[in-house]
């Protein structure tokens, strides 16, 4: 393509409704392979490295152009009036593009007895937005084409079996020139047996698509200005209109309503996952396999099935993802393995481990040969190189040092109810199971918690820190707040065999306890010992927990 002369601009057709999609969202605004089509579009037309880039915009308007300056923000905004068709659509960009030349070489200066000129000068490509499969190469063999052979018109044809619907290439029978492109409704009979059928994809000389577009109008069957009557006015002024077929159709295929977005959907992917094998990648079953266009992958790395990789995520050599796993936006180090994740805007280092069923959420960052483990949340967390996470913990706006270890069942308490606040646990430390660490707090390098506790203030440095207060057992208790009860008969058995009494004097202490009957040292101990029906700390005056 640096061999072929840049072209002055690529529109990018963009206005239309997509009603057979049955959509709020506008048809070129539905995805595939992490893009809205027109982005696909967009993407190919950049690859021309053209002058200028036009999209011409109209049904939802304010939603395209939102997508369009996310996209290409270079690109210039061409609003379609309420004149229907692909010609006037053209109109309007070519006059918008040619107002801007204009303005540009008045602001450049002109010099006494110089005129402004009609606009831009040299080739125009013309590209519908709902082709996603349409790549900047074939649009570059197009050009190449067209300036090889000095065309006036050069239209991307291709061959199908079923040609229903489309415009058919009526060429000349000794030169193979196209003599006109006729619209499937104002086809002959004849003409409707044609195989070779139109991409909707254009090269014009910009002079020639100014003087033929000029002379449209809309008296034919579907009562649109047609972009293919330049054809017709290019032959009448006896220049070059050539076709180039492109092998393969699906290229060329566009996107009429969800059955075809699907299988266009497929098929881009199963060109992309054979792309990446093909470069070194080992994906175990392509058809469970989902990568988006922008991903990136070394060599090396293992794909195993049900996976789907999106937006712009990263994966070094030798990393292993999956099964069952969807990262985006995630950049995986080399060597690590994601098992049964769902990761996004992450980070996960060198030779890190991460799930089964994890769950990482923006901002979480994993060190060299860290591991999240299993049923493990993490959000606007660092956690540091070597250090463990190993399973049913949520940690979120935190900082973890260095080969540290959080124990089971942790949580850092982030949020008072207005503000997040941070948790800050050092490196070498280890935390014990079923701790809360209740923000902000600071649990410094090589100190201890023990189980059950809930850190609220700081832990120094080789510290250990405990909040759990001693355990007392209050003796008979079941039988005396919950007589009747499976438990009670379970206790009282459990009694008896301690005691070491036969099965009959076990079943009458079952009975006393199930009628909550007091034996004799049950009576005498109840007597001797009437604190413990005090209610217990963390109790109310029926024995209940709180």
């Amino acid at each position: 393509m640096t061999e072929t002369p840049q072209p002055a601009a690529v529109i990018v057709l963009a206005a239309g409704q997509g009603t057979r999609m049955k959509s709020a969202l506008p048809k070129i605004l539905h995805p595939l392979g992490g893009k809205p089509m027109v982005g696909h579009a967009l993407t190919a037309a950049r690859e021309l490295e053209p002058l200028q880039v036009a999209v011409v915009v109209r049904h939802e308007r304010e939603l395209v152009a939102e997508a369009v300056g996310q996209l290409d923000p270079g690109a210039v905004l061409v609003d379609q009036d309420d004149i229907p068709g692909t010609g006037r659509a053209v109109q309007c960009a070519l006059a918008a593009l040619d107002s801007k030349a204009q303005a540009a070489a008045a602001a450049a200066g002109i010099a006494d007895g110089e005129i402004v000129g009609d606009g831009i000068d040299g080739a125009v490509v013309v590209v519908a937005g709902d082709v996603p499969l349409l790549d900047g190469a074939t649009l570059g063999q197009l050009l190449s084409a067209h300036h090889a052979d000095g065309n006036a018109v050069t239209v991307l044809t291709t061959e199908v079996a079923d040609a229903a619907g489309y415009g058919r290439i009526v060429r000349e029978p000794d030169t193979g020139d196209v003599l006109e492109i006729v619209e499937h409704k104002d086809a002959s009979a004849d003409q409707l047996e044609i195989r070779e059928i139109n991409s909707s994809v254009y090269v014009f000389d910009a002079a020639t698509l100014r003087r033929g577009l000029s002379g449209l109008d809309s008296r034919n069957a579907q009562g649109e200005v047609y972009l293919t009557d330049v054809i017709a006015f290019a032959r009448t002024e006896g220049l070059h209109v050539r076709a180039l077929l492109a092998d393969d159709p699906m290229l060329v295929e566009g996107v009429n309503d969800r059955v075809a977005l699907s299988v266009l959907a497929r098929e881009m992917n199963r060109r992309i996952v054979e792309e990446w094998q093909r470069a070194g990648v080992t994906v175990q079953d392509p058809a469970t396999t989902w990568i988006d266009v922008d991903v990136e992958l070394a060599p090396d790395v293992t794909l195993l099935p049900n996976t789907q990789l999106q937006g712009a995520t990263v994966v070094g050599t030798g990393a292993t993802i999956g099964p069952d796993t969807t990262l985006t936006d995630v950049e995986v180090g080399v060597g690590a393995t994601v098992v049964r994740t769902h990761g996004s805007l992450a980070v996960i280092g060198e030779g890190a481990s991460v799930g089964p069923f994890a769950y990482l959420r923006p901002g979480t960052s994993l060190g060299r040969k860290g591991k999240i483990g299993t049923f493990v949340e993490t959000k606007n967390a660092e956690i540091g190189a070597g250090s463990k996470v190993p399973h049913l913990s949520y940690v979120g706006d935190a900082t973890i040092g260095e080969h540290s270890n959080i124990g089971a069942a942790s949580v850092t308490v982030n949020y008072d109810g207005v503000h997040k606040h941070r948790t800050v646990i050092g490196s070498h430390a280890r935390t014990g199971a079923d701790n809360m660490f209740v923000a902000p707090v600071t649990v410094g390098d090589g100190a201890y918690t023990a189980a059950g506790s809930v850190i609220r203030r700081d832990v120094p440095a080789g510290a250990l820190g405990v909040t759990a207060g001693q355990q007392r057992n209050i003796e008979g208790w079941v039988a005396r707040r919950r007589p009747g009860t499976a438990a009670a008969e379970a206790a009282s058995n459990a009694q008896g065999r301690a005691a070491g009494l036969g099965d009959q004097a076990q079943r009458q202490l079952a009975q006393q306890n199930a009628t909550g009957a007091p034996t004799a040292p049950q009576a005498a101990a109840t007597q001797a010992e009437p604190a413990d029906l005090a209610p217990v700390p963390g109790a109310d005056k029926e024995g209940k927990s709180r």
